[in-house]
């Protein structure tokens, strides 16, 4: 049975960078199972307070010292988060120091810089996920020329969150379309999208896994059968080779990776960088 060790992620925002930062890390310990906390929004004192109790209530509980992976910013509440009863990683000052020492400058120690709401930077996101919502499933191939790319896959490939995840960390216009059977049996994409093929990237999958997710909606259907599955994803790898689209393989992939790899194939900018 695995070993399980309490991971608090502690953050005076919304505890998505120390979840990310931690997790990276603990990613490297296949032989650890983590009990994963997140506690977001230690903003006051009394909340840092009452977050060492709850750490030391669970230290007291589960017997060994916890992780506790912060990314508070300030002074007063990283000094409180300390004491608690667990092995506290601050990732603030980690780097913070050094970078002062490097730079030759006083980092502002002020909280929510990283997440703030540039008034630019917010509308472009929103504008963006407008656009992979507008844009989902082959819906208006006329205005694919505002698309900064179109993804391609058959069904259930991952094309609508990744286009989503695009949007929404990237600020990236992704479009999306479904490789039908029509389109597979014709072995070509429609009309509208025969200019656009240097913003064209396809998703793939294994044919097993293929099958189980496709299961999950419709059980015991021609459309979930793992023959139907691997027929469609090789009529789609072939469309790819002839169009010279990239493509990317998904079965073991987030869709944190899928974007980057994807970010990076097609020569993309995150426009909220």
């Amino acid at each position: 049975m695995a070993k399980v060790r309490g991971a608090f992620f502690l953050s005076d925002r919304t505890g998505i960078t120390s979840e990310t930062l931690g997790n990276m890390l603990l990613t490297q310990f296949a032989g650890v199972q983590f009990d994963r906390v997140t506690i977001p929004f230690i903003n006051s004192l009394s909340k840092a307070r009452d977050t060492v109790a709850r750490i030391d209530a669970y230290r007291e509980r589960h017997g060994e010292p916890p992780l506790i992976f912060s990314t508070a910013v300030d002074d007063e509440i990283r000094a409180i988060l300390a004491t608690a009863d667990g092995v506290f990683m601050d990732f603030f000052e980690s780097f913070i120091a050094r970078l002062e020492d490097t730079l030759g400058v006083r980092a502002s120690h002020s909280v929510g810089l990283a997440h703030g709401a540039n008034p630019s930077t917010y509308h472009r996101r929103i504008e963006a996920v407008n656009f992979a919502l507008a844009h989902d499933d082959g819906a208006r191939m006329d205005h694919y020329a505002e698309a900064d790319l179109i993804l391609l896959a058959p069904s259930r490939c991952g094309k609508t969150p990744t286009c989503l995840y695009l949007a929404l960390q990237h600020g990236l216009r992704a479009a999306n379309l479904p490789l039908t059977e029509e389109i597979l049996e014709a072995e070509r994409l429609p009309e509208a999208l025969t200019r656009f093929r240097s913003k064209l990237f396809g998703l793939t999958i294994d044919a097993e896994r293929l099958a189980q997710i496709r299961s999950e909606r419709l059980p015991n259907s021609r459309y979930a059968s793992r023959e139907q599955c691997a027929r469609e994803l090789r009529l789609a790898q072939g469309i790819y080779r002839r169009l010279g689209a990239p493509s990317l393989d998904t079965t073991h992939v987030s869709v944190e990776e899928i974007a980057a790899h994807i970010i990076h194939q097609m020569g993309l900018k995150s426009i909220l960088r």
